[in-house]
């Protein structure tokens, strides 16, 4: 299930969130989530608007676009859980449902991946 974007204050019942800060070159997020339903609370604390995609891991590196310094988004479509496109600083939302395995966070604005905008998490 692919999310979208909100600033709703909370998640509904039975729904787990997630808090997860941005800033430029740092993503921190929590390190181990049950699976189900989750609302990822994302504070971009900026100072550049930054996207959250969640990606379901299999293992390799993440395939890169011809610039060598982003994500090749078509090649991981299959396995993008939920994405929130740029937004500038503040708390955003994305809702997304998590079967167990690992999951990669990221920006993939423009250098921000290599520049280590990237965490990960295991769903149990």
């Amino acid at each position: 299930m692919v999310g979208c974007g909100n600033d709703s204050a909370s998640a509904p019942a039975g729904v787990a969130t997630a808090n997860v800060v941005e800033r430029d070159f740092k993503i921190n997020g929590p390190q181990h989530l049950d699976a189900g339903p989750v609302r990822f609370s994302i504070d971009n604390r900026g100072p550049d608007a930054h996207e959250f995609i969640l990606l379901r891991s299999d293992g390799k590196p993440l395939p890169l676009r011809d610039d060598g310094i982003t994500v090749d988004e078509d090649a991981v479509e299959s396995r993008t859980i939920a994405t929130l496109e740029p937004e500038q600083p503040g708390v955003h939302e994305v809702d997304a449902e998590l079967t167990p395995g690992r999951y990669v966070m990221l920006c993939n604005m423009s250098g921000h991946l290599l520049g280590g905008m990237h965490d990960q998490v295991v769903v149990g």
